[in-house]
């Protein structure tokens, strides 16, 4: 029997419920003509869909106004022959082309030092930077179901999934349940877990993110790190470091996120309690793009350098992702090799 393994505790699949069609021709009409105009609203709709994606697009365009890097040295890692063991790392993506090589692609090659049996692959789950990178670089990295397909069309035995996710959230919740429909095609299956997952995982991100920042701990500097944040309630994961960088005395680290909370508003809040002469912001992302490189290091007037300098503070932008961090890679490896021996 197939085994399907997830570090999930269950992923619930429904079925919709269809009435019959009554036999009485007014009722066939009426019925015909809901059909129609339900296919004329899906229509109108997916218009609409590919029209608003085509304009997110244009925009990105026409806002990268600056170098990512050279996207030939990126190793997209779609290549067949895998042969019988594979180990997908999945990302939400960048198209910050250095940025993606010196974080995802230094994750993944990490992973394929460690797990010489295992051929890894690339898997991207946000789609409109794969389009956008294809069309400006002409590099295509495969998105989730094509990589899950050429596992498939491979005939991978054993598929490892590691997601590059900060936490368990929405994204990794889609992720399982995608892999999920793709599992009766191997023998086993088996998903890692991201990266703050457990009480070590956190203690083993502060102390990365401490030590890799200590030479600007000077008493006089505040070290903010900025997440990105969501609306479900894995944004809990974001207190939680505070909490523990405060309890373990790094009182002058803040952290904060773009899109939920602490915000922005929260952490200048904080900054200002203290006798803070400059301030130091680095993303707590796995990827230092357009985030990092506009929410936070841009020259806009709601950019977080903008509003600490309006603030009156010296301030030095750190552009780095997380993946760039030895010790932050090394955990990704050991949640990669905890789902590995969950399937011998």
């Amino acid at each position: 029997m197939k085994k399907f393994i997830a570090a999930i505790s269950a992923i619930t699949l429904t079925a919709a419920c269809f009435a019959s069609c009554s036999s009485e021709k007014k009722d066939s009409k009426s019925e015909s003509a809901t059909e129609a105009a339900t296919a004329a609203e899906t229509t109108a709709e997916e218009a609409t869909e590919e029209v608003t994606t085509e304009a997110e697009e244009d925009e990105m365009d026409d806002e990268e106004n600056y170098d990512t890097g050279d996207a030939s040295l990126d190793n997209v890692r779609n290549q067949d022959e895998i042969g019988d063991n594979e180990l997908l790392v999945v990302s939400f993506g960048t198209s910050f082309n250095d940025s993606r090589r010196l974080t995802i692609g230094a994750i993944e090659d990490a992973l394929e030092k460690a797990f010489p049996d295992y051929s890894v692959r690339r898997g991207f789950t946000a789609n409109i930077i794969i389009d956008h990178v294809n069309r400006r670089d002409g590099i295509l990295i495969d998105d989730l179901d094509a990589a899950l397909q050429r596992a498939v069309d491979n005939e991978v035995k054993n598929l490892v999934v590691q997601p590059t996710h900060l936490m368990n959230g929405l994204e990794y919740d889609e992720l399982s349940a995608k892999v999920a429909e793709y599992s009766d095609a191997f023998d086993k299956v088996v998903i890692g877990e991201p990266l703050l997952t457990t009480d070590e995982d956190f203690a083993r991100v502060e102390k990365a993110i401490t030590d890799w920042t200590k030479e600007y701990d000077d008493g006089e500097t505040a070290i903010c790190f900025m997440g990105h944040g969501t609306e479900a309630e894995s944004n809990g994961v974001y207190t939680k470091m505070q909490e523990l960088l405060t309890a373990d005395g790094y009182a002058n680290y803040y952290v904060g996120t773009v899109e939920a909370t602490p915000s922005l508003d929260d952490v200048l809040a904080k900054v200002k309690e203290g006798n803070y002469k400059k301030v130091i912001l680095e993303p707590l992302m796995v990827v230092a793009g357009d985030h990092a490189n506009n929410d936070m290091a841009g020259d806009e007037e709601d950019s977080w350098k903008s509003v600490f300098e309006a603030e009156g503070y010296e301030v030095e932008c750190v552009l780095r992702g997380l993946g760039e961090n030895e010790d932050i890679r090394s955990i990704y490896v050991d949640h990669a090799q905890a789902a590995i021996d969950s399937i011998k």
